[in-house]
Formats: structure tokens, sequence, C-alpha cells
């Protein structure tokens, strides 16, 4: 009688999860090891006091393939932020927003002088193009040069407002990159997805997505231990093996390794994976019981490079579950590993507040947390994802499931998870 094969996943965060709910479903013996205490890896959420801290600025993009197809969208109970964004500068505020999802914000947002009619038959023109295109092939080879997003949207006529003043703080917050060198295919499928679903967090915090994909492990019969370290990977023949900090040895048919950049370096030997780092500074604030950034669930965006918070998001105005009742949450996100101070930056942030609402004191902004993200997402430039390692890229029977197989997203991990799976399914039926 022949055994069921098995099958060991190394890192509990979103790819590895995926890989083994799959592995799981597929009818192999898959068990999912996590070296911390939770499943998540960098989808965590820290609960204190009655507040919900998501490491770092992080949000769901609901039209994600990998999303749908992966999570129960309604069991999250997703809390949607207004599309478009406040445009925050020292000479004043102003409304840029797609009217579709909030008709009553169009006399602002036409008013707007950061975005000339051109810039928004421009935006509507490439968003008809790319929602003709099959979301799987923007990040083919055939599509044409590849190039920076800034060079993109130049080549496409965009004005220098446009793009320096929403564009590089909006996408500073997707891509931690405000110089907007960032592929432009990360670009077009961000701009597809969110045109198409908006952008969300679950009522919970971040960290209910992980939950959920370990619940669906189990469901289908995988199993998840966690505070289980792996020391090194091997492959010999047909089978891998795995040694673990405790000291135990475990022989196996095949190994997933779905751990952070650096650790699936080395584990498995292969420089193609990137480990050049995009990180960020999240600070969370409580206002004055009764104060508002009067932004509605819009994210607050800084138009001036002056070396302060890229952005400020209303939290408790988007998800009230992230608060106390009567509470106010915001935070400010800086981008790059900053030296200063929490103290520091909780100043810089009550500066650049008060400089955006002249008529407002914010002396009772009080600091409540701060997250530092050194390692938030690999850095990905033009020609980076024609160089990305692939799921088979190991020795062996050791395989790979990592956003930095795809691109660095939900769903590219989400989707490097599922192939993943594929892979070790396909190979050990054969």
């Amino acid at each position: 009688m022949t055994s069921t094969p098995r099958v060991l996943v190394v890192g509990g965060g979103l790819a590895g999860l995926v890989a083994a709910r799959h592995l799981a479903g597929g009818g192999l013996e898959a068990t999912l090891l996590e070296r911390r205490e939770t499943v998540g890896g960098r989808v965590r959420t820290l609960e204190r006091d009655g507040y919900r801290f998501d490491r770092g600025f992080q949000v769901l993009f609901p039209a994600y393939p990998a999303v749908r197809r992966e999570l129960d969208l309604e069991a999250l109970e997703p809390r949607r932020f207004t599309s478009g964004a406040t445009i925050a500068a020292p000479d004043g505020r102003s409304v840029l927003a797609d009217p579709r999802s909030a008709p009553g914000t169009l006399p602002a947002t036409l008013r707007n002088p950061t975005i000339t009619l051109g810039d928004r038959l421009r935006v509507a023109r490439l968003w008809v193009e790319l929602h003709r295109t099959d979301p799987d092939r923007l990040f083919d080879d055939d599509r044409g040069e590849e190039q920076s997003i800034e060079r993109y949207l130049r080549n496409r006529g965009f004005s220098d407002g446009f793009i320096e003043k929403f564009v590089a703080p909006f996408y500073g917050g997707i891509t931690l990159d405000r110089s907007l060198s960032t592929s432009s295919r990360v670009f077009e499928h961000t701009f597809r997805t969110l045109a198409a679903g908006g952008a969300a967090v679950p009522a919970a915090g971040m960290e209910a997505i992980p939950r959920q994909l370990a619940d669906r492990v189990r469901e289908a019969g995988g199993t998840v231990e966690t505070g289980r370290e792996v020391e090194s990977v091997s492959s010999e023949g047909d089978s891998a093996t795995v040694r673990l900090a405790d000291g135990m040895n475990g022989e196996v048919d095949a190994v997933v390794v779905a751990t952070d950049p650096l650790t699936a370096r080395e584990l498995t030997g292969l420089e193609s994976i990137p480990t050049d780092a995009r990180g960020c500074v999240t600070q969370y604030y409580a206002l004055p019981d009764g104060a508002s950034l009067e932004t509605g669930k819009r994210l607050l965006l800084n138009a001036v490079d002056d070396d302060g918070p890229n952005h400020v998001v209303p939290h408790s105005a988007v998800a009230p579950e992230y608060a106390p009742d009567g509470s106010t949450l915001i935070s400010a996100t800086y981008l790059g590993d900053r030296a200063e101070s929490d103290a520091d930056l909780a100043a810089r942030t009550r500066d650049a507040l008060e400089s955006w609402y002249p008529k407002r004191a914010f002396d009772g902004l009080e600091t409540l947390h701060t997250a530092r993200i050194p390692f938030a997402q690999f850095d990905q430039p033009p020609g980076i994802h024609d160089r990305l390692p692939g799921t088979r890229d190991p020795d062996g029977a050791v395989y790979l499931a990592g956003d930095y197989t795809r691109w660095s997203s939900i769903q590219g991990a989400m989707r490097s998870g599922r192939d993943a799976a594929k892979a070790v399914l396909e190979d050990l039926s054969g």
C-alpha cells in the first residue's frame, strides 16, 4: 500500500499558508512550520488597550484575483477606504476622488488644481486600456519596454502637478518609493486593481487574513505548527530533509520554503532571491476627544516632500473597530529607515498637521505605537521581475514560495503559494 506523500511548508506568511492549504486539499500530508508563535509573516496586527495597530500601513485590495480566490471576503468584514485622497500642502488641502464611488466629491475633484482636464482624460483612457488587459499578462515580457513609474506617466503626458503632488505620495504609500523609480508593471497592476475594487482593511485588523488562511489549512486536513524554527533544508534524490532549531530532523517527500527573502536565500542558497529592501516607519496616534482630520475615509497625502510623513491615515474613520468607542486613531508613515527617535517623529507629524490645518493646534496628539519595518517589501526597479527565481529553482525536492517569485504584494504572495503547491502536486503525481 502506497503511503501518502509528506510535504513540509517552512514559513507561515501568506504564501506558505496558501501553499499548505492547496497541498492538503490535493491529498498530501501537509505540515506548516512557523518560527513565531503566530502565523502571518509581515501581515500582523497588535491589539492593545482597545486599539488595533497593523504592522505598518497595510491595506487589502479586494479586487486582486488571488484575494478573491483564496479568501472569504465577506467573513473578513472589510471596511473600505473612499477612493482617492485629500492632498495636503502648506497652501491648503484639496480633494481628489473617484466620483464613481463618492459622487458627492465630484465638485471638489473638478476644482482640484492638482489635476488638469488632460490628466482626467488620460486617467480614464488608462483605466479603459488596463481594464481590457488580463491582469496575469501585466508582468509578461512581450508587453514592451519596462519603465519606471515616473517615466511611464510622463510618456503618457500626465502633468507635473499630478505626478509630483498626487502620484508620488500615493504610490509612495504603495511601493514605499516616492521617487517613482519602481517598475511600471507594479503601477499598472495596482492601478487596475484599485480602480476595480478600491482598498479596505478587515474589521479585526490585517492579521485576520492569515488567521482565516490558517483555518482553511486545517479545514483541508493540513497541520499548522507555530514556534518551530527550521535551521536548514537539503535535498538528495527524491526526498528532502529539514533540521529544526530544537535538534529534530525530518525527511519528507518535498519542502516548500516560504519564508522572508533573507531567510529563503540562506535556506536555499539562491542568490536570485531579492534582498534589497524598502522600509518604513509607521507611527500611531490618538487625537483628542471629538477631534477629526475631516477627510472622511480618504488618505491624507503630503504633497510636498519636506522630510515629513508621506501620508496620514484616518484609521478609526475607516474602521471604527480599530479604536475604543469615542476615540480617534490615525497614523503617519515615513518612508525608509528613519534615525529619528519616536518623540522626534511625533513632533514632525505634529508640525506637518499644523501646517496643513493652520487654524488648529495638535498639542493633544498622543503617540500610541511605533512600528519600524526595515524590510517591508523588496525593491522593484524596472527589469527585476524578469530576474526573480522560479518555484522549482532550488535543488531537488525543495520548492520556493513567496512574493519574491512574482512581485511584492499580497497578490504576489498568494499566487506564489498556489503555484508552489501546483508544482509539488504535479511532480509527486508524476
